[in-house]
């Protein structure tokens, strides 16, 4: 299975919510990988510290999972680990070296490499993520050919 495309955020998933909709009407799956330091519930922490490999609560909204890690975490470790199956993953914080997608008035607006960008409408967003590659101009290599 393929990686899923990334692309950077600077803004809340709230922006996007337009975006997952369409997505999910469509049959394609979209993740959400934020770096920041959340405070898990006490006793997951206390669980994934004292060496659980993985603490779960589950409640009405959803599910949240503690595992203890060492050292700084890796980008290409989180996806591979938690977006299988995703088309796109838009990653806010850290460090990722991926196109800029933002909110734009008719649509988004991806900006890669050298000031580059386009603007596409939700359909031809979701239409790109089905292609292996970004257009190079935005830094995702040789485009291939739909």
């Amino acid at each position: 299975m393929r990686p899923p495309h990334r692309l950077r955020v600077e803004v809340s998933a709230g922006h996007f919510q337009a975006l997952f909709e369409a997505a999910r009407r469509g049959g394609v799956r979209i993740g959400w990988l934020e770096f920041s330091e959340p405070a898990p519930p006490e006793s997951l922490g206390t669980a994934a510290r004292a060496g659980a490999l993985r603490a779960v609560a589950v409640g009405r909204e959803g599910s949240v999972a503690v595992k203890g890690r060492r050292g700084q975490p890796v980008l290409d470790d989180l996806v591979r680990e938690h977006f299988a199956g995703c088309r796109l993953v838009l990653v806010l914080g850290g460090a990722a070296d991926a196109p800029l997608l933002e909110p734009a008035e008719e649509g988004w607006r991806v900006a890669g490499a050298e000031g580059r960008s386009v603007l596409w409408s939700t359909e031809e967003l979701l239409a790109r993520l089905g292609r292996p590659r970004l257009p190079a101009a935005l830094g995702g290599g040789r485009e291939e050919p739909a």
